[in-house]
Order: structure tokens, then sequence, then C-alpha cells
């Protein structure tokens, strides 16, 4: 059973390890995927490609390169995973009482970090490499979550404090 706190939200330490916990399971899956061998990896996003494809022609009477396409699905892939694993990360970060820029580059280190070793990783895999532009990708991915989490974080603390003031000034 999950104990409240004085203000009815979760316990900060509950929060907090689930928050940590989520990262963890989204960097196991970027490792899943990161361990298929090369045959299977281009199966999937080839596979994705033709949906893609299929999709967009019903919709629209254009002619679409494939390999193209399926380049940019495949580096398309990269930039969104690390998109949320920016956020997930600069989010657990915050739950452990890391605020302002710190955590932003806190965040952003273990993203490029992971992006390094998961490249890494691949050269062991068959039919793998690994490829600095992945790592580039992976990183502006990681860095755009994490400016949309400081951007949307921002906002919604400026609208919580606006709302507090208005009801005050309603009180008064």
């Amino acid at each position: 059973m999950l104990r409240r706190n004085c203000c009815g939200g979760i316990n900060l330490r509950i929060n907090k390890y689930i928050a940590w916990g989520a990262v963890v399971i989204w960097m196991g899956l970027i490792f899943a995927f990161s361990h298929q061998p090369g045959g299977q990896s281009a199966e999937l996003s080839s596979g994705v490609t033709e949906l893609v494809l299929s999709t967009v022609e019903s919709i629209l009477p254009i002619e679409f390169d494939r390999d193209s396409v399926h380049y940019v699905i495949r580096k398309g892939a990269h930039f969104s995973v690390y998109f949320v694993l920016g956020i997930l990360v600069l989010h657990a970060l915050r739950r452990s009482g890391f605020s302002g820029l710190r955590s932003v580059l806190f965040s952003l280190g273990i993203c490029v970090i992971y992006a390094i070793t998961d490249e890494v990783h691949q050269l062991f895999i068959p039919g793998r490499s690994g490829e600095v532009t992945d790592v580039l990708i992976d990183s502006a991915g990681a860095g755009v979550g994490i400016c949309l989490y400081v951007i949307g974080s921002s906002a919604r603390h400026r609208w919580k404090k606006r709302k507090r003031e208005k009801s005050k000034s309603l009180v008064a």
C-alpha cells in the first residue's frame, strides 16, 4: 500500500523509485533493440517502412524512394527513443532532488553516455555496427526531450502560480 504525505501526494521516495524504474525499463528496451542481429533489426524497420509507405501512398498519390524513407525511419527511431529517455532521466533526477541546470546537464550526460555504450554494444552484435552519427542523433533526441520537459515544467509552474494568486485575490 502506498503511503501518502501531508499534502495528499504519493510518498516522494516511492515516486522517485517509480521514476528510476521507468528509466531502467526504457534503457532495457533500448538494449533489447540494440541486441537484435542486423538482419532482424533490418526486417523490423523494413516492416515499419512498408506500413508507413502503404498508409501514406494510399492517401497521397506520390511515389516515395523506399531506401530514403527506410533511412529516415531508422534514424527517427534513434531520435525518438532517446527523446523519451531524456524526459525520463530528467524526471527521475528531479524526483531525486536535483534541480536547475545541474539536473539538465546530468540528464544529458547520462543519455549521451548511454548512447555511446549502446553503439559500442552494437559492435559485438552480428550484422550491426556502432555509428558516431547515431550517437549524435541519440544525443539530439535526448536534448530535445530534456528541453521540452523544462519548458513544460516551467509553464506548469507559472500556471499553478497564477492560479494560486487568482484564488488568493478572490478570497481577499
